[in-house]
């Protein structure tokens, strides 16, 4: 059976994986992006294209972010992470932060209050916008990833709802 890994996911020491206030200019909210700059600088992050360049760092940091991808065969995620939008959506052209070709390239469940059509978008990223408990969202993940892991892509709150539902 597949595995269920949360992977290169930054959480501060008091327990927080964004800032408050959370808008489209500003995706961690007030913290920026201090959560998330050890990865930045990686090889494996700067080849996601996130910055446009293919060198980056291998130490640590490498080592450990080059774990994100491999072997992995879709992806849960909470709503937040795909955008700022609360409550009904208003906008169902906002397609995430990642642009054409976001980088997960496998299918992703939104978890949300709000289902929504699926969203077929370059490089084999299908996000799939589901109302379920954790249990259900695993048993769509784990089918539609065909074999591969599924890894538990955040916020906090995703992330929680899983440990405990284990």
């Amino acid at each position: 059976m597949s595995l269920v890994r949360v992977h290169n996911f930054s959480i501060s020491l008091d327990g927080f994986g964004a800032g408050e206030g959370q808008t489209l200019e500003a995706p961690f909210g007030h913290a920026g992006h201090r959560l998330m700059s050890w990865a930045f600088e990686t090889r494996t992050f700067r080849e996601m294209g996130i910055h446009g360049e293919t060198e980056g760092s291998r130490g640590v940091d490498e080592a450990f972010a080059s774990n994100w991808g491999p072997g992995i065969g879709a992806e849960i995620m909470g709503r937040n992470k795909f955008g700022p939008q609360r409550g009904p959506w208003a906008d169902h052209e906002w397609q995430g932060w990642w642009g054409d070709d976001p980088v997960f390239h496998t299918p992703v469940v939104v978890l949300t209050h709000h289902p929504r059509p699926v969203l077929e978008m370059k490089g084999g990223t299908t996000f799939h916008f589901v109302d379920a408990e954790p249990t259900e969202a695993l048993a769509l993940a784990r089918e539609l990833a065909d074999g591969g892991d599924v890894r538990i892509g955040g916020g906090v709150a995703t992330v929680r709802q899983f440990l405990a539902a284990t």
